[in-house]
């Protein structure tokens, strides 16, 4: 999953953040290698994930990613619990459910279904949240493309899929939705990354009994535990970082665009890591989700508003 979690929806982030003075010094190369690492480094984390399921379960690799990342988000930028509002804690508990939520339910559908299927119908959640927030007419090409792409990603009758592992899926896409709104939210009553590190601080609390439950002792084992932590570096520390810098050069539209091809490099990672490969016709269903959202991106960049995941 996504967590760095990230799609097309309208934010200030890039209106209000000034690049530096040596923005382009390297032109876009820079930026887009940043955003394109951030993708690999995700999908590839998730791949690890997938093969750590076995010994923690996917509810245990949830509860070692949160709690990893928390730590590190929570050393790195020390947030200030003084000093906020009611509405201000009400926010980012929200957005630290949202985020527990969205971890849950994607590694659910990883734990049933490939890599890149999984990917691909979650990323209807944040599509959907873009293609409403447009309103064009011409946004109902786009989600057509989209259902043309998930009907084609089940063979045409999902009978190729794992229907639990789909639901879950499309459920972690619907949390990605609200995830984008509640950081967007957050970030704008929170300096810095203050409010990611106590979201995810709330959302490894939150989960952590899950966690035990279905895993018990053997989230105590130190391969386990090193497993974990590789999966936090990998999936949630190093993306949100790289995209932070990116994100201080590159255009919001472009960012939105660039990830558009996360379904794409969540196929690649499944196929090298985890030996799933994609039929001729769950790889155009991909295509197929991928144009429809970068089309969608284009529709609102025509607009003349800020996209940004």
């Amino acid at each position: 999953m996504t967590t760095s979690s990230s799609a097309p929806t309208s934010s200030p982030t890039s209106a209000v953040t000034p690049p530096p003075s040596g923005a382009g010094r390297f032109g876009s190369l820079g930026p887009v290698g940043l955003v394109l690492a951030g993708g690999v480094s995700v999908q590839f984390g998730a791949a690890l994930a997938v093969t750590l399921m076995p010994r923690a379960g996917a509810l245990g690799v949830v509860a070692l990613r949160l709690l990893v990342a928390a730590v590190v988000l929570l050393v790195v930028c020390r947030p200030r619990l003084r000093g906020h509002s009611r509405t201000d804690w009400g926010t980012v508990v929200a957005f630290g459910l949202t985020l527990a939520a969205m971890n849950g339910l994607f590694y659910q559908a990883v734990d049933r279904i490939s890599l890149g299927a999984a990917v691909t119908l979650e990323f209807l959640g944040p599509l959907a949240l873009s293609v409403l927030a447009s309103r064009r007419a011409v946004n109902t090409v786009w989600a057509g493309l989209a259902l043309a792409g998930v009907f084609l990603l089940g063979g045409g009758d999902f009978g190729d899929l794992d229907p639990a592992g789909a639901l879950f899926a499309l459920g972690a896409g619907a949390m990605w939705a609200s995830y984008i709104v509640f950081s967007a939210r957050t970030g704008r009553r929170f300096p810095q990354a203050d409010g990611l590190a106590l979201a995810m601080a709330i959302g490894a609390l939150a989960f952590l009994p899950l966690g035990i439950a279905g895993s018990g002792a053997r989230l105590l084992d130190p391969v386990t535990v090193g497993l974990g932590a590789a999966v936090a570096l990998m999936s949630s520390v190093l993306p949100y970082t790289l995209e932070l810098l990116a994100l201080r050069n590159l255009p919001a539209s472009t960012f939105a665009i660039l990830m558009s091809l996360e379904p794409a490099m969540a196929a690649l990672a499944g196929y090298l890591i985890l030996d799933q490969s994609l039929s001729p016709l769950q790889a155009l269903a991909v295509a197929l989700v991928i144009t429809a959202s970068m089309g969608a991106v284009r529709t609102q960049v025509g607009r003349g508003k800020a996209i940004t995941p």
